[in-house]
């Protein structure tokens, strides 16, 4: 078991020394959210660039379409390194203008 997972059962069963009871199950599971995988990562980025125009909705549309969840806000980042990487131009830049924003004329 790595670091990370062993995290996570000594946090259960600090939480749950006798177990995890029914009721608590969904609520809990809710906590330990689903992160996109690398391989999904890759999978959703490659479907972008074959599709030639797209944008942060298409990412978000894309990642719940291949996970049934809404896209967590890293997984949409991690997709939008993942293009710029390769050297697609993304259309809606995260990176603040170095000139600050226009002054109100």
């Amino acid at each position: 078991m790595n670091a990370f997972l062993a995290r996570i059962a000594a946090w259960l069963t600090a939480g749950y020394p006798e177990g995890v009871p029914g009721p608590d199950r969904v609520p809990l599971m809710a906590l330990l959210t689903r992160r996109l995988s690398n391989d999904e990562v890759t999978a959703v980025s490659q479907d972008l660039m074959n599709r030639g125009e797209f944008d942060h909705i298409d990412i978000g549309v894309l990642i719940t379409q291949t996970t049934d969840e809404l896209p967590r806000d890293e997984d949409i980042e991690r997709v939008r390194a993942r293009l710029a990487a390769q050297g697609w131009p993304l259309d809606d830049p995260r990176e603040q203008d170095p000139e600050g924003p226009a002054s109100p004329s």
